[in-house]
């Protein structure tokens, strides 16, 4: 079993929720109405991507405004933004691929950190790097659940988590959830980028509102 980078609390904050709500924020005044839109929804765990400027700055507003969402970022491509991650109060981050550079930097700060992943390769650096819970990345058009399980199947017994993001939505979502290996799902169906630009939080409300059903009804929780 390999030690998990996340606390007990979080992880099992996450695997709650069911869902990760993943997020590109263009304009920062979006930030705060977005986050509340989510919870409204049931849905507490929102991950900002580092694709627009306004994203660090975002994660701090939602810190101070919404701090009962548990916000990290994602799309961390660098170690510097490790560190800008880590000083804007980020709960955790996590990244497309798997950097060596990113991985060791994120454990030399203690920064929770979720790594994608596509094929063995990519899990077993990611353990030799000591991270358990690894974001699934691109899911669907990798060969999705199936797979998944397959590829996962020689690493189960250290303990690995997986967080499919791409291509998952409410179609399948039912059917990544139902997996033992799935701690969470990427939900960036949840709040399109046009959908936060046009400021319409009472869809992204009812997106995740039909996402945390789901998670209910499949997951009993």
């Amino acid at each position: 079993m390999v030690e998990s980078r996340f606390p007990q609390e979080m992880l099992q904050r996450i695997e709650r929720c069911g869902i990760v709500a993943v997020l590109v924020i263009d304009e920062l005044e979006h930030a705060v109405p977005l986050a509340k839109s989510l919870l409204e929804g049931g849905v507490q765990v929102m991950e900002l991507t580092l694709r627009t400027p306004v994203a660090i700055d975002a994660l701090k507003l939602i810190r101070q405004q919404v701090p009962e969402i548990l916000a990290g970022i994602g799309t961390i491509l660098r170690a510097d933004q490790v560190d800008a991650v880590h000083d804007a109060g980020g709960a955790f981050g996590v990244s497309p691929g798997c950097n060596p550079g990113v991985l060791q930097r994120a454990a030399e700060i203690g920064l929770p950190f979720a790594p994608g992943i596509v094929t063995p390769t990519d899990i077993e650096i990611a353990l030799e790097l000591g991270c358990r819970e690894l974001k699934f990345f691109p899911a669907e058009s990798s060969g999705g659940l199936e797979y998944l399980q397959s590829m996962a199947a020689p690493y189960t017994h250290l303990g690995t988590r997986f967080l499919p993001l791409g291509g998952v939505s409410m179609a399948n979502l039912a059917k990544y959830l139902a997996s033992p290996l799935v701690l969470a799902v990427g939900g960036s169906w949840l709040a399109p980028r046009s959908t936060i630009a046009k400021q319409d939080w009472q869809t992204i409300s009812k997106l995740a509102r039909q996402a945390s059903e789901t998670v209910k009804q499949t997951r009993g929780v």
